[in-house]
C-alpha cells in the first residue's frame, strides 16, 4: 500500500534530521554549487519556518513576519522548526489552500514539493559530509512518481542544473537525483598531497 504524504513528509525529515546531526564541516561544498553545508541547511530550515503561517491561511507577505533569523546552532534550530512545520501539516484541514510565491494551491501540492526538496536536500547533505547517501526506497519511490510526472517543467524551471543521463536500468535513486542535475553515481575522492615518486613522474 502507497504510503500517504504525511508520513513522506515524516520520513523525508527524518532522513534529513539524521544526517544534519552528523555535520562536523559547516563550510564543506555540497552538490548544489550555489551554497556550502551551512547555506544548504539555513536553506532547508527556512523553508520550514514558512510552513505554519502559510498552512494557517497567511499570504507570503504577511507570512513573512513569522520568518526569523537563524541562530549559529543549526541541529537546534533544525529541531525545532521541523518539529512545528510536522506538526502543522498533522492538523491543517485536507482542503486547505496555501498562497504560494507563485498562486495559490492545493495543501497536498505544496506537501509534496515540501517532500521533494527535503528528499533531495537529504542526499545533498550526505554527499556533502560523507554520510550514508541511501534515502528511504518508499520515499524515494513516491518522489521519483512525482518528479517523472513533471519532468519537463523541472527541466524547464531553471531551478536545477540540466538532467543528468544515466541507464533506464539505474538505481531509482540515482534516476531521480539525476533529474535535478545530479549525479549520485560519482564518488568524491579526498584530496591527498602527490608524494614525491608521485611527482617526479
Amino acid at each position: 500500500m502507497a504510503l500517504g504524504w504525511l508520513e513522506l513528509q515524516r520520513r523525508s525529515h527524518v532522513e534529513f534530521g539524521t544526517r544534519i546531526e552528523a555535520v562536523t564541516d559547516w563550510s564543506a561544498p555540497t552538490p548544489d554549487s550555489d551554497w556550502d553545508t551551512e547555506q544548504l541547511v539555513r536553506h532547508v530550515i527556512a523553508e520550514q519556518q514558512w510552513v505554519p503561517p502559510l498552512l494557517g491561511g497567511l499570504t507570503v507577505a504577511k507570512a513573512q513576519a513569522h520568518v526569523h533569523p537563524l541562530g549559529d546552532d543549526l541541529v537546534a534550530e533544525w529541531r525545532r522548526y521541523s518539529g512545528l512545520a510536522t506538526a502543522a501539516w498533522a492538523v491543517a484541514p485536507p482542503a486547505t489552500e496555501v498562497h504560494l510565491s507563485y498562486g495559490t494551491v492545493a495543501l497536498e501540492r505544496y506537501l509534496r514539493e515540501q517532500v521533494f526538496d527535503v528528499t533531495v536536500h537529504s542526499w545533498d547533505l550526505a554527499r556533502a559530509a560523507g554520510l550514508d547517501e541511501d534515502l528511504d526506497p518508499e520515499l524515494v519511490a513516491a518522489v521519483w512518481e512525482e518528479a517523472e510526472a513533471q519532468r519537463e517543467m523541472l527541466s524547464a524551471s531553471g531551478l536545477f542544473a540540466p538532467p543528468v543521463a544515466v541507464p533506464n536500468d539505474a538505481p531509482l535513486q540515482v534516476r531521480l537525483l539525476a533529474l535535478t542535475g545530479r549525479d549520485a553515481r560519482s564518488v568524491p575522492t579526498p584530496d591527498r598531497p602527490e608524494d614525491d615518486d608521485e611527482r617526479a613522474h
